[in-house]
């Protein structure tokens, strides 16, 4: 759907999720809210009172009784006059019920609409726009607990409070360059750069607050590889708490990927048993030998089974050879069960050993450790942020553009051109400064009628 930015329009959608249910509801934002509310209720209710009213059709015909709420401009979730029908859950009413309010002037909403008028109509900054979604899509309750302190505006204080520092050193640096036979001794005076350094160490909290937050709201890809019959399967269920894989003593009974969506301490994994890695002349297994290949691509963490009896051979040495060189890598030495080993791990050249057992569970949470430890998850959630890619990357802006400051502090034109660049990539989180085509793409990823 090729998106629509005109906020003269009356919007309408249905806001509830698809399907049957107790209760349906039908949105509609606009300046048109009181004629289409006239028509449909008979009079326009008071606002931010539930009214049990009936929904009547063109003819006059009851369609049926329900809720409505009129919520008047600018005391609204959009900024806008808004008015909520909240009928009887089923597919079809509420198809008729948007169709009545679409005949009535309003148009359909497009994905992310109503959120965006919000945006516009300065309800919410960005970052709390885009935590609406987040809220909707957290696959976790500690996501869900992150993006909501994003939504209550928690995530957009810090980084308004950054932006200020920001602001004043530049007014001051700015400043300097009225007077440019001292503007050495106002940058040491003013103690610009130890100024700017605690903007610094602010920023990289925040970083590490974000970065914790792009893990609840991204997860992690996880991916099994190691030959056939070595333990992946027994091993993702034990992971998911599960049968979801099937387990044999056949070698090659995975014959293709099979992914799973478990957590640990609340961080969506997506997990990837993978088919069993060696020669076949088996079409189907080398099929799934291939999709092995390409899942490590886009993985985050490999986990490369081995039989903890045999170690590392030369068929693991093969497949490490054909990994992506910056995966992060798990080794992961099963069946210590047969071989009457405890589960235990170690680090070798940097890289994690765990001994363990896929079939008892033995030494399982030794790698649930492991693997939030790898990506540097801490062991509170408290206070993390829901943040995107895009904060991410703003984030890193920003700390280049300070570190190029600090590297010319005695040039006054040098250092306040890198702290106006700062402040503007800092602003594009909050969206002060974002062009439509950004707002655009984010706002299109939205579930209509949100």
């Amino acid at each position: 759907m090729q998106y629509v930015n005109n906020i003269s329009d009356t919007i309408a959608a249905i806001a509830t999720a698809s399907g049957s249910g107790g209760i349906g509801v039908v949105r509609v934002s606009g300046p048109a809210v009181m004629q289409i509310a006239t028509a449909i209720l008979g009079h326009c209710p008071k606002p931010r009172y539930a009214a049990y009213l009936p929904f009547q059709d063109v003819d006059g015909q009851v369609l049926d009784q329900g809720i409505a709420i009129y919520y008047s401009s600018p005391n609204s979730y959009t900024g806008e006059e808004v008015l909520e029908l909240q009928a009887h859950g089923g597919p079809a009413l509420l198809q008729i019920l948007l169709s009545r309010c679409l005949s009535l002037g309003a148009r359909q909403a497009a994905p992310g609409e109503f959120t965006r008028r919000a945006y516009l109509n300065e309800k919410m900054d960005l970052a709390q726009a885009e935590a609406v979604a987040d809220v909707i899509n957290a696959a976790t309750s500690e996501a869900a607990k992150s993006a909501m302190r994003s939504l209550s505006g928690e995530f957009s204080n810090r980084i308004n409070a950054l932006l200020q520092r920001l602001v004043e050193l530049r007014m001051f640096v700015e400043a300097c360059l009225d007077f440019p036979e001292e503007e050495i001794d106002f940058i040491s005076q003013g103690n610009v750069k130890q100024k700017i350094e605690g903007v610094q160490a602010e920023l990289q909290r925040i970083y590490n607050e974000s970065k914790q937050g792009h893990l609840l709201r991204e997860g992690l890809t996880v991916v099994l590889v190691g030959q056939p019959n070595v333990g992946k399967s027994s091993l993702i269920n034990q992971l998911a708490a599960d049968d979801i894989a099937i387990v044999t003593s056949i070698a090659g009974t995975t014959r293709d990927t099979i992914k799973s969506a478990i957590q640990i301490n609340g961080i969506p994994l997506h997990v990837v048993d993978t088919a069993g890695l060696r020669e076949t002349e088996d079409e189907i297994e080398q099929f799934g030998i291939a999709r092995t290949w390409r899942a490590l691509e886009s993985a985050n963490i490999a986990l490369l089974l081995l039989d903890a009896a045999n170690g590392i051979t030369e068929i693991e040495r093969s497949i490490l050879a054909r990994l992506p060189r910056d995966i992060p890598k798990i080794w992961v030495h099963n069946k210590i069960d047969l071989t009457k080993s405890l589960p235990f791990v170690e680090y070798l050249a940097g890289e994690a050993h765990i001994h363990l057992s896929a079939k008892t569970g033995d030494g399982v949470n030794l790698l649930r450790e492991t693997l939030l430890k790898i990506v540097g998850w801490t062991s509170t959630s408290e206070g993390v942020f829901m943040a995107r890619t895009r904060h991410l990357d703003a984030i890193k802006q920003v700390e280049q553009f300070l570190s190029s400051a600090l590297g010319s502090i005695n040039q006054s034109e040098i250092v306040a051109e890198n702290l106006r660049m700062a402040q503007d990539a800092l602003s594009t989180v909050t969206g002060e400064f974002t062009p439509d085509d950004l707002l655009g793409e984010i706002f299109s990823k939205f579930c209509i009628g949100k």
